[in-house]
């Protein structure tokens, strides 16, 4: 069974910074998109950034130039880098890995860790 774990959430004061980590086990990684979605309180889960197997990244347009995600497929890990952190980064942050194979869709999700901003 598949298994992403993610880690690095915690309490931030607005400004701050925070990386948080997402470890695969039990997958071919490198075949894999990997992603990070933020769901706040009451609202949808949302895109934050994707990172292709070969490095091309995509990001939410509102994040762009604070948040960075990379990957290393040699470790299984994707990491998400969030700079000036503010009250509305406040989310569950999740890891999320995607493989499309013909028309099969292969989704996964970690647990998710808590990033909150506050003062």
């Amino acid at each position: 069974q598949v298994q992403l774990v993610e880690s690095g959430g915690g309490l931030v004061q607005p400004g701050g910074s925070l990386r948080l980590s997402c470890a695969a086990s039990r997958i071919i990684f490198s075949m894999y998109t990997m992603g990070w979605y933020q769901q706040a309180p009451g609202k949808e889960r949302e895109l934050v950034a994707t990172i292709t197997s070969d490095g091309n990244t995509n990001y939410a347009d509102s994040l762009k130039g604070r948040f960075t995600i990379s990957r290393d497929n040699a470790k299984k890990t994707v990491a998400l880098q969030m700079n000036s952190l503010k009250p509305d980064d406040t989310a569950v942050y999740y890891c999320n890995a995607v493989r499309l194979d013909g028309a099969t869709i292969y989704k996964y999700w970690g647990q998710g860790t808590q990033v909150t901003v506050s003062s």
